[in-house]
């Protein structure tokens, strides 16, 4: 991965992680907070849509695969800490 790849790779977990902390809490945690939960998100998404069988190609598939797998990340901690 070259240096253009990272940084496409990282402005990705940015942009989920902003994405998912809007839509689960109101507000973003942050660029490295989003960056940290968009790329724990991609990982997650990635495993999910495996799972259910579901492609996504390009930029924009990734960073809808990345924010799915950030909300759910998010869900998950939300849950973990009522407990």
């Amino acid at each position: 991965m070259g240096i253009t790849g990272l940084i496409i790779f990282l402005a990705i977990g940015a942009i989920a992680g902003w994405l998912a902390g809007t839509l689960m809490k109101g507000g973003g945690f942050g660029l490295l907070g989003n960056i940290v939960v968009g790329i724990i998100g991609a990982v997650v998404g990635g495993f999910a849509f495996g799972l259910l069988g579901i492609t996504a190609g390009g930029i924009l598939g990734s960073i809808i695969t990345a924010t799915v797998g950030a909300i759910i990340l998010l869900f998950i901690v939300g849950l973990i800490k009522k407990a």
